[in-house]
């Protein structure tokens, strides 16, 4: 059985998609962090956690993105 070929725009796609969602939800938890750490007063500390949660959410859903590419639904 012969893969399906993809066009290159499409590629270009998932790699755009992959790109917002990691760098959208790492900016939202920091922000957010940040703006958590300026209520309570608490540095550093929620700044991190949002990063990290950031992180594992951007992480989550690039690999749904991903899967989702590639099972061609």
């Amino acid at each position: 059985m012969r893969k399906k070929e993809r066009h290159p725009m499409q590629a270009m796609a998932l790699m755009t998609g992959i790109l917002s969602q990691l760098v959208g939800s790492t900016l939202i938890g920091i922000f957010s962090g940040r703006w958590l750490d300026r209520y309570f007063q608490t540095e550093p500390l929620f700044m991190i956690i949002g990063l990290f949660i950031g992180l594992g959410i951007g992480i989550s859903a690039m690999i749904k993105l991903v899967h989702h590419f590639f099972s061609g639904d």
